[in-house]
């Protein structure tokens, strides 16, 4: 009986640690800001275990069968938590209050079980023997939990299969302590009934996890969900809606097929143009390949390193038909070195006579939360510095100068305070609205003259006016974005938080 309960002190943490990581990853996913959905997720999560240790104390007769309803109700909240949260997130106006509601619940009844293991053993064990086996085993259970949760389970199974799984784990602890403990309360047929009755729903779960998402993600995106994946880093989900193929990178647009090319000759090609005979480029991003597309249209260029993190996302735009029917086959270039690594990390490793460009193209997500934040840092364009040729010159995608006025600005004035010239401009993306880049220079940008041809939207004449902004959207001053002080993080989530599309 010992060893049953002291590895049921295993199961609790594990399964209660994955359950919340499940959840913060859930949320970072679908709200952005993953260190702060983390942080108080996991500080809710504590809190409510606290508040389910001081509950356990009325609990005072039939331990072993609270134990096993407890841990039954972790196995069939928990289990579900994901699949529900997905459901959740399009169909109801308080999201959040559902998310920590859900964690709440989930960390008092852990909290419960903890201290009903410690009561259940009494007698049985020294004191000391008790508290150091059974906090022990705890520990082990988190430990393993946040090794398993990185590297197994949201790159193998993903978040919806994770949780049904580790409620079987629960439900299985139950059913082991039902058949193996003679014990009178629980020879009672409801406790067996209904431990094997949450098997098969959450067995269910696991089997049909696939189809729920997709269920759930059609409600979510318009048209029709064509491809999804869970990885480490976010979640990738493309949609189709007739002509237009749409990628979303945790719930948030990155470009429409039927005007991403407004976005992408306007990243690529007032930098590339100015420039008389580019070389070398680096691509920072951009694993969609899609801005490498306008890039290999100057013959000049005779290398493009590109830096993306997600090798899941640069994967999918070498590999399927549909995605390189869009970036025309870029990703295969004999022109690509391909380095799936975190650009903060790999620039930092670079030796000055290795990272010599003549054009840096940055095309990042928006900085929505700080792990993505820190390449909009003043540290990471000093880095950028060393990497840039003299006459070179460095342009970034800075989000919506009208949506998100001082975000936009912000990116501007940190790239100054590295040591750039900066030249900002704009232009109207359907999919997005008025858009916003920012270009970094040793000497004063002056527009080029001549493009390449071919281009659909942009021309001469156009480019030009780009780098004129009304009044709604001139520059304002603001903090300058750090690595130990994210303004810009903050900034991006005000502004857009405020924002409403009718």
């Amino acid at each position: 009986m010992e060893i049953l309960l002291l590895f049921s002190a295993f199961v609790i943490a594990t399964c209660g640690l994955i359950y919340e990581l499940i959840a913060g990853t859930l949320a970072s996913y679908l709200l952005g800001d993953s260190v702060t959905q983390f942080s108080t997720i996991i500080g809710t999560y504590l809190f409510a275990m606290g508040v389910g240790s001081w509950l356990s104390r009325y609990l005072a007769r039939d331990l072993l069968g609270h134990f096993v309803r407890i841990e039954l109700l972790v196995g069939a909240v928990g289990g579900s938590s994901a699949a529900a949260l997905f459901v959740l997130f399009d169909h109801v106006a308080s999201f959040r209050l559902w998310l920590y509601s859900l964690v709440g619940v989930i960390g008092i009844l852990v909290g419960i079980e903890i201290p009903l293991l410690l009561r259940i053993l009494e007698g049985r064990l020294a004191f000391k023997d008790l508290v150091s086996k059974v906090f022990t085993f705890d520990y082990i259970g988190a430990l393993f939990a946040s090794l398993l949760f990185p590297l197994v389970l949201v790159p193998y199974l993903g978040l919806i299969r994770s949780a049904f799984l580790f409620g079987i784990l629960n439900t299985l602890v139950a059913i082991w302590v039902l058949y193996a403990i003679e014990a009178p309360i629980l020879r009672r047929g409801a406790h067996k009934a209904a431990a094997f009755a949450v098997l098969a729903l959450l067995g269910a779960g696991f089997i049909w996890s696939e189809r729920i998402q997709s269920m759930a993600e059609a409600s979510a995106y318009p048209g029709t969900v064509i491809y999804a994946e869970s990885t480490p880093y976010q979640r990738i989900v493309v949609t189709r809606q007739q002509r237009d193929v749409r990628l979303f990178l945790n719930s948030n647009l990155q470009f429409s097929s039927l005007d991403e090319y407004r976005y992408h000759e306007a990243l690529v090609h007032p930098v590339m143009s100015a420039l008389k005979a580019p070389r070398r480029v680096l691509i920072i991003g951009g694993g969609d390949g899609l801005a490498l597309r306008e890039v290999l249209k100057y013959p000049a260029v005779e290398a493009v390193t590109m830096v993306d993190l997600d090798p899941a996302v640069t994967r999918l735009f070498s590999h399927n038909e549909m995605m390189t029917g869009l970036n025309g086959g870029s990703l295969a270039s004999p022109k690509l070195t391909l380095i799936n690594a975190d650009a903060f990390l790999w620039l930092r490793e670079q030796k000055p006579a290795d990272a010599h460009f003549d054009a840096v193209i940055i095309d990042l997500p928006d900085p929505s939360n700080f792990s993505i934040g820190k390449l909009y840092s003043l540290t990471f364009y000093r880095l950028l510095k060393s990497a840039v040729n003299q006459d070179g010159l460095v342009v970034i995608q800075s989000t919506s100068p009208l949506v998100a006025r001082k975000s936009f600005w912000c990116v501007n004035n940190t790239l100054a305070a590295a040591g750039f010239q900066t030249a900002a401009y704009h232009l109207f993306v359907p999919s997005f609205g008025e858009w916003g880049f920012i270009i970094g220079s040793f000497s004063p940008y002056r527009p080029p003259d001549r493009l390449p041809g071919g281009l659909r939207f942009l021309d001469v004449t156009t480019m030009k006016a780009m780098f004129q902004f009304p009044p709604d959207m001139a520059h304002v001053a603001t903090a300058i974005q750090r690595l130990d002080d994210q303004p810009l993080v903050r900034y991006f989530d005000e502004e857009w938080g405020n924002y409403l599309i009718y």
